[in-house]
């Protein structure tokens, strides 16, 4: 399903943030760093006329791949990780 990696995680966030509080920390580092990686992909796709930007969509896959996992990963063991490279709009 498209998009369905984006908008997952916002709509669980919201469903669950009032019956368990340390979600909601959770959930707002999980949608800052999807907005910083929307927003680091248009850059690249602007970027790409001059050819600097395919590595920077690349690049932003991959981590749009590897820090979720870590991020999970340390979720479950009851740490808030904040995402490097996130830019910090919901506080």
């Amino acid at each position: 399903i498209p998009f369905a990696g984006l908008v997952l995680p916002i709509v669980l966030w919201q469903i669950k943030k009032a019956e368990m509080p340390e979600i909601d920390a959770h959930g707002k580092v999980v949608v800052n760093w999807i907005i910083s990686a929307v927003l680091y992909f248009v850059a690249g796709l602007i970027l790409s006329v001059v050819l600097i930007g395919i590595p920077v969509m690349i690049a932003v896959g991959l981590l749009a791949i590897v820090f979720p996992i870590i991020g999970g990963i340390k979720a479950n063991d009851g740490v808030l990780w904040k995402y490097p490279l996130t830019i910090t709009i919901l506080r």
